[in-house]
């Protein structure tokens, strides 16, 4: 532990999963994870994937995404740095469902599978991993809730609102930029691009955001959420 890059720990630690573990099993979890990099384009793991490990990114972001039979894909999460995450793989034992992708240089920290098994006979390793999983089963839910119930207009909202609180990582802090193209948040909700662009001329007209190359800067958080929360 003490040996750590410590700007790798800080980068973990930002992220309220992992400092919420105790001090013991965090230096449980950096004592066996191994580093690797990545170059933009690669591939972390591919749907139909199995043996894969627990990764922990640092520097980067991961796709998580699917193609469908008619060749459109679509895009579930972007995991930036701080976050964990393949554990659901590891946990059933059943090859990946989906497939990750650097879109940036990746610089990550992996666990391997029997590693992973053996922190999972620690207690407070396992109650985390539990929590994680119910943090990614509540984010699940949101979506089909957003789907079923809500019109364009709050789905565009509210998926905005998770981005700009780092999607998979959810804190607290919103931001007032989201580097994500308006194609790649077409695919996240599902969407045509012309769909989309219909919506987000509106924000824009309405000064509740700004759009720039791959990039949408929310001018009025409190104005999106008041539109998240539209039926």
């Amino acid at each position: 532990m003490l040996d750590f890059n410590p700007e790798w720990l800080a980068t973990l630690r930002a992220n309220a999963w992992f400092a919420a573990l105790p001090q013991a099993e965090q230096a449980a979890m950096l004592a066996v994870a191994e580093p690797m990099r990545l170059p933009r384009g690669a591939t972390v793991y591919r749907k139909g994937a199995v043996n894969s490990c627990f990764y922990g990114l640092l520097s980067g972001v991961v796709k998580i995404s699917s193609v469908g039979a008619d060749g459109r894909e679509g895009i579930l999460a972007l995991i930036e740095a701080g976050n964990w995450f393949n554990e659901s793989t590891l946990l059933d034992g059943l090859p990946n469902p989906y497939d990750a992708t650097a879109l940036e240089a990746l610089q990550f920290l992996v666990i391997s599978p029997e590693q992973f098994a053996l922190l999972m006979q620690r207690l407070s390793f396992a109650q985390a991993v539990a929590r994680l999983e119910a943090l990614r089963l509540r984010a699940v839910f949101g979506i089909v809730e957003d789907t079923m119930v809500r019109g364009m207009a709050a789905r565009v909202a509210r998926r905005l609102l998770v981005l700009v609180h780092g999607d998979a990582s959810m804190t607290e802090q919103a931001r007032a930029r989201v580097l994500v193209s308006q194609d790649a948040l077409a695919m996240m909700l599902g969407v045509t691009r012309q769909s989309l662009a219909k919506e987000m001329r509106m924000l824009v007209k309405s000064g509740i955001v700004a759009l720039g190359y791959a990039r949408i800067d929310i001018l009025d958080v409190q104005a999106l959420k008041s539109l998240a929360e539209r039926s």
